[in-house]
């Protein structure tokens, strides 16, 4: 029964892991952003009352 035969398969399994684990992460951490963020303070300003006619 050739599906039971591990050699091919297995050999690809690696190949493809190799190629999960070793190029992509190198090929995808290697693209830069055109604009680095710039780092942002927490400032939070009080809220104005609102002036109600009514009351």
């Amino acid at each position: 029964m050739p599906q039971l035969n591990p050699n091919p398969w297995f050999a690809i399994l690696l190949f493809t892991w190799m190629v999960f684990l070793y190029f992509l992460p190198t090929k995808i951490m290697g693209h830069t952003f055109p604009s680095e963020q710039a780092a942002q303070t927490l400032h939070f300003s009080e809220p104005e009352n609102w002036p109600w006619p009514w009351l």
